[in-house]
C-alpha cells in the first residue's frame, strides 16, 4: 500500500491508499473525466445506482445476473464484505464502490484507471476501473476469474476498516521497505480479504467457495506483489522499495485470515511479517 500524503490549500493533509499497485492515483490520466457510476451496498434494486452506464442495478436480482453480468456481481461481493463487516465491527460505516472508465474525480484528487483500485480515506470510498482485472491477467500475470475480483475488492475494503480503526494513521511517512509500516498495512489488508471470505458464505450472498476460488484469490495476491511486478518491470527486485510485500506475504496473510476467519489475527503491526 503506497499512502500519498498533499499539503494543499490551507494547510490539508490528503491521505490517499492505492490499494495494489503502489501508484498515484492523484496524477492525472490522459482523457476526459468520466461521470462515475456508484453503488450502495443492499444495491439490488432498491435505491442503487448505474452500474455500467448501461446496466441499472435494478437488473442484479439474481445468482444468474451476476454469474452473467461483471458489474451485477462486483454488487454481490460488495453487498457480502460489508455485510460481513457491518457484523465483525460494530462501529462499521457502509460506504460506496465507484465504477469509473479512465479518470474520475475524488474527495482525494483525480483518480486514473492507471493506479488501480484504491480507497479515498478523505470521502471513504472505493474506486475502480474493471479495466484493471484485464491487466491483472495481461499486465501482471495472474490468471484472474471472478474470485480474483472478489480478492481486490475485499482488500479494497480492508483499508477501509482501517480507515475506521485509525490504523492507516499509523502509516505516517513510513512507506518503503520490507518492514515499513506501509508494507504492514497492505498485508493487514489481505489478511483481513482472507477473514472476509472465510465468512463469505454466511453472509447469504455467495455459495460455498471451492479450492479453486481461493487458489484464484492466493494467485492474484501473487501477481500484485512487490517482488514479481518488480522483477517483470524491472527484471530486479528491491526490497527497500517495497511499499506492499513480496508475493509470498501477501499469499501468507491472505491465508492466515483465511484459516482463522477473525479479524484478531490480522496484526501485522506487531507480528513477524
Amino acid at each position: 500500500m503506497a499512502v500519498g500524503g498533499i499539503g494543499g490549500g490551507a494547510g490539508i493533509l490528503v491521505l490517499l491508499v492505492t490499494l495494489l499497485l503502489g501508484g498515484n492515483p492523484l496524477d492525472s490520466g490522459s482523457g476526459n473525466t468520466s461521470n462515475p457510476s456508484q453503488f450502495d451496498s443492499r444495491g439490488g434494486g432498491s435505491g442503487g445506482g448505474d452500474v455500467s452506464g448501461q446496466t441499472m442495478l435494478s437488473e442484479c436480482q439474481t445468482g444468474a445476473d451476476a454469474n452473467e453480468q461483471q458489474d451485477c456481481r462486483i454488487l454481490g461481493y460488495v453487498n457480502s464484505i460489508q455485510e460481513y463487516w457491518s457484523v465483525a465491527y460494530p462501529n462499521y460505516v457502509e460506504t460506496q464502490t465507484v465504477l469509473f472508465t479512465d479518470v474520475t474525480q475524488t474527495a482525494c484528487g483525480t483518480g486514473s484507471a492507471g493506479s488501480g483500485p484504491f480507497y479515498c480515506p478523505a470521502d471513504q470510498m472505493v474506486y475502480l476501473d474493471l479495466s484493471f482485472f484485464n491487466d491483472l491477467r495481461t499486465r501482471f500475470g495472474a490468471q484472474g476469474g471472478p474470485f480474483a475480483e472478489a480478492y481486490v475488492l475485499a482488500h479494497e475494503y480492508g483499508h477501509h476498516i482501517q480507515n475506521l480503526t485509525g490504523v492507516l494513521g499509523r502509516t505516517g511517512g513510513d512507506r518503503e521497505g520490507p518492514e515499513s509500516a506501509s508494507v504492514r498495512a497492505e498485508l493487514q489488508a489481505d489478511c483481513f480479504a482472507g477473514v472476509w471470505a472465510s465468512n463469505a458464505v454466511s453472509t447469504g450472498y455467495l455459495a460455498e467457495l471451492t479450492r479453486d476460488d481461493i487458489a484464484v484469490g492466493l494467485d492474484a495476491a501473487a501477481a500484485v506483489g512487490d517482488d514479481r511486478i518488480q522483477e517483470r518491470m524491472q527484471g530486479q527486485v528491491n526490497p527497500e522499495t517495497w511499499t506492499h510485500g513480496s508475493a509470498e506475504q501477501r499469499q501468507e496473510w491472505f491465508i492466515t485470515g483465511y484459516e482463522s476467519g477473525s479479524p484478531n489475527s490480522c496484526d501485522t503491526f506487531n507480528s513477524d511479517i
